[in-house]
């Protein structure tokens, strides 16, 4: 049984959580019967993608729209492995309203509720047409601001 991400107090009094759970496949493993490192940057992007989602943004349509979102920063703690089969849950949260910048932190846990990694990732609003910061969109702005 999962327990909240709460009880790890690591989530802030206003912020926007999405959580989403999955099965490690045997692909993502290691020799070691882990979970190879450089996964973990995949399993966040889906994260992001769909924290976004459950706000109603699409990332495809944001970038038709115009706007890429290329990752500035990536940190990573790895606590414990995470194993083939686990049953996972990551939680994403957008910590504080974007600016140019959007933020989002994770937190993975295992069925017994381990915590095994946790994240950190910066990202940039960026116009596609010059390659230059810009705002975020309203409508991603508009959503967020009920949790903040």
């Amino acid at each position: 049984m999962y327990h909240s991400f709460a009880d790890f107090s690591i989530k802030a009094l206003y912020m926007h959580c999405h959580e989403f759970q999955f099965r490690v496949r045997y692909a993502e493993t290691d020799r070691m019967d882990c979970v190879y490192y450089g996964n973990y940057a995949t399993y966040f992007e889906v994260g992001r993608v769909e924290a976004l989602r459950s706000l109603g943004i699409n990332y495809k349509h944001m970038e038709e729209e115009g706007i890429q979102l290329p990752v500035l920063e990536y940190a990573v703690k790895y606590i414990r492995p995470a194993r083939y089969d686990d049953l996972l849950l990551l939680q994403t949260c957008i910590p504080e309203m974007p600016g140019a910048r959007i933020r989002f932190t994770f937190s993975l846990q295992n069925e017994s509720g381990g915590l095994l990694t946790t994240a950190e990732t910066t990202l940039v609003f960026v116009n596609k047409s010059d390659g230059k910061p810009c705002k975020p969109p309203v409508a991603l702005l508009e959503r967020l601001r009920p949790f903040f």
